[in-house]
């Protein structure tokens, strides 16, 4: 089970069910509840009233900063690297998005964040500066350490970055000022944590509403 949370499988949010888990592991339910346990010790899991237990909620200072800081290194290293992006690579970048577009009919979260790393790759990857580049590489990094596909939370969220992957393109394309370049890949990262933190509260409120009328009942019991 913890390999399947950290690979990605069991995405952060994905209910934890004793029987439909311990009858695809072919074993009882005891062991899987003990491993629940065991992974809830270990910070993976949690447990929630009228929920269950579900894979930990990605901790939001940490996914907020990573973001925060990936939005400008990737921002400025895209920018760089736009003087010297070729039409070929052009190409490949509208045909990842489109396979990104032609994704969304049977969204896979997982896929999709794989298809816009490769995406975003491409435009910057040949950024002259090693320094920023390293940057951004350890960022992506910390996204897997983090565990993270964005869109599973916000799956919705989707289809308006594939639409601002075209406009990036076409600055690109249209040999837009740098800092008009920047600024839209920067927002573009931006706009993902910001949808994601928007869950997380409404979430967090959800939460809070629920422990509240337990609280009322157990009271008027």
């Amino acid at each position: 089970m913890r390999e399947r949370i950290e690979s990605g499988r069991y995405v952060p949010g994905y209910r934890l069910v004793l029987a439909p888990i311990a009858a695809e592991l072919n074993m009882s339910v005891v062991p899987v509840r003990e491993a629940i346990r065991r992974l809830e010790a270990e910070g993976l899991v949690t447990f929630e009233t009228n929920v269950g237990a579900q894979v930990a909620l990605i901790k939001e200072t940490e996914y907020q900063h990573t973001m925060e800081t990936l939005a400008l290194v990737e921002g400025s290293a895209t920018a760089l690297a736009s003087p010297a992006i070729t039409a070929d690579q052009i190409a490949r970048a509208r045909a990842i998005n489109e396979r990104m577009r032609e994704s969304l009919t049977h969204f896979d979260p997982q896929r999709f964040t794989e298809l816009n790393l490769e995406f975003h790759s491409v435009l910057f990857e040949t950024c002259p500066n090693p320094h920023i580049l390293d940057l951004v590489h350890r960022g992506w990094n910390r996204m897997r350490v983090l565990r993270n596909s964005s869109f599973s939370f916000v799956p919705g969220r989707a289809q308006e970055s594939v639409n601002e992957h075209d406009r990036i393109l076409q600055l690109i394309v249209d040999h837009a000022p740098a800092i008009e370049i920047e600024i839209a890949a920067r927002d573009h990262r931006l706009g993902t944590l910001n949808a994601v933190l928007a869950q997380n509260a409404q979430h967090a409120q959800r939460l809070a509403d629920t422990q509240a009328e337990a609280h009322t009942q157990a009271s008027a019991a």
